[in-house]
């Protein structure tokens, strides 16, 4: 069992920057990739990022590259979302999500662990 645990979202002005970690509990965090989503008032959750174990990393979402990094310590249990320039649009609750490199699931944005979302909000 793993739990994760957001934090580090809050109320910022456009252009400002902001870091998300997502501090998670057991053992094994390298084995799983963690990704980050998020999701709009009235929107559908929309993927963010991911990184697998050993650091390679991906973008879902176009607005985003460029402007977001997705990290990770293994040695703290932690992974992190860097955001900057932010924009209005980008105000969301964002969730932080494991899945174990083993897992067989038909979706690749189908994860075993998700965290309770930490609200972002970006003013103009």
């Amino acid at each position: 069992q793993v739990q994760l645990v957001e934090s580090g979202g809050g109320l910022v002005q456009a252009g400002d920057s902001l870091r998300l970690s997502c501090a998670a509990s057991g053992r094994s965090f390298s084995s799983y990739t963690m990704g980050w989503f998020r999701q709009a008032p009235g929107k559908e959750r929309e993927f963010v990022a991911k990184i697998w174990p050993r650091g390679e990393s991906t973008y879902g979402v176009d607005s985003v590259k460029g402007r977001f990094t997705i990290s990770r310590d293994n040695a703290k249990n932690t992974a992190y979302l860097q955001m900057n320039s932010l924009k209005p649009e980008d105000t969301a609750v964002y969730y932080c999500a494991a899945r174990n490199v083993l897992s067989i699931r038909p979706s690749p944005y189908e994860y075993d662990y998700w965290g309770q979302g930490t609200q972002v909000t970006v003013s103009s």
